[in-house]
């Protein structure tokens, strides 16, 4: 058994998934490190012909493409992938990401063995997690919202450390911690799904490790994506579920207000969604069961200074 698998969930991106697919072709190691290159089609409504003979031209790469029965969403999408994978380190790419350095995959096996700890900053808990630096295609720029830590400032030229949440955009899960611990919350189909996974693999043991020795293309532009007000809605109640479910109280009420404000901010003052959001919150505490992160996790937090507040 080779000791990873490539994740790839694509919706409605052809250009996108062919551009990872030839990308990854050229990446050094692939014969010998790569098991599967798992590329699920959440049901997209255009054609990937295009993509399908790349794969279909290229039978010595371990490609698996598979449609899924129906548009999955995010979180269940990409455990639909794990379902379907075999190797031991688990490695999530966005359909609209590319590898920067061809040397990456070399890297990926040593970050969970620990390497690369400074006597500023050891690896005390093994890594269940690891997040790579992201830079926006169009600029080069680093990009500061898939960045794994609130410091960007501080911290954007470190090479490592050890941080409390990841970025979606890429990430590599040790299948070992999913199998503890469990998955993506299904019942976010989009947006906050990693800090949920987040809060539950550092309660159980583990951290979430920056490496930036693999480097990330995201063709997002830096002005950002234009959020649809029912993507921004569900951001905002999923991260109160997270604060309710896994922090002390105090820190639900905090992410509630907080970010309903940058709901108004970002939706253009939309009266409706605002009201449809507080009455989903108002219903978390009667829908989600808490499971505070314990005493450990606590540290952990502190230590790493992660923001709690929203």
């Amino acid at each position: 058994m080779k000791p990873l698998s490539f994740m790839i969930i694509t919706y409605n991106r052809p250009d996108d998934a062919l551009d990872l697919a030839g990308n990854i072709s050229r990446l050094d190691g692939l014969g010998e490190l790569v098991e599967e290159v798992i590329i699920v089609n959440n049901q997209s409504t255009v054609s990937y012909q295009p993509l399908e003979d790349f794969i279909a031209a290229h039978p010595a790469i371990p490609f698996r493409y598979v449609v899924a029965f129906e548009n999955l969403g995010v979180s269940r999408g990409r455990n639909y992938a794990i379902s379907l994978s075999r190797a031991p380190i688990l490695f999530f790419l966005d359909d609209d990401a590319l590898i920067r350095n061809n040397d990456a995959l070399r890297y990926i096996v040593p970050i969970f063995g620990g390497t690369g700890a400074s006597e500023a900053d050891t690896v005390t808990r093994p890594v269940g997690i690891a997040a790579f630096k992201v830079y926006y295609a169009s600029t080069l720029q680093l990009q500061e919202n898939a960045f794994p830590h609130k410091r960007f400032a501080e911290r954007k030229d470190w090479p490592h450390f050890d941080t409390a949440y990841f970025s979606g955009c890429a990430h590599a899960i040790r299948r070992t911690v999913l199998d503890e611990v469990g998955v993506y919350p299904e019942t976010f189909f989009y947006g906050m799904e990693e800090y949920d996974l987040s809060y539950r693999v550092l309660d159980a043991g583990y951290s979430i490790r920056y490496d930036d020795r693999v480097s990330i293309l995201h063709k997002e532009s830096p002005a950002g994506r234009l959020m649809p007000r029912d993507k921004l809605r569900g951001m905002w109640v999923n991260k109160s579920k997270v604060a309710w479910k896994y922090l002390p109280l105090r820190y639900f009420f905090s992410t509630a207000f907080l970010w309903s404000l940058e709901y108004l901010k970002k939706s253009g003052w939309h009266p409706g969604g605002f009201l449809r959001g507080w009455g989903e919150v108002f219903r978390i505490p009667r829908t989600e069961r808490r499971s505070p992160v314990g005493k450990a996790c606590r540290a952990y937090l502190e230590r790493v200074k992660a923001r709690l507040s929203y």
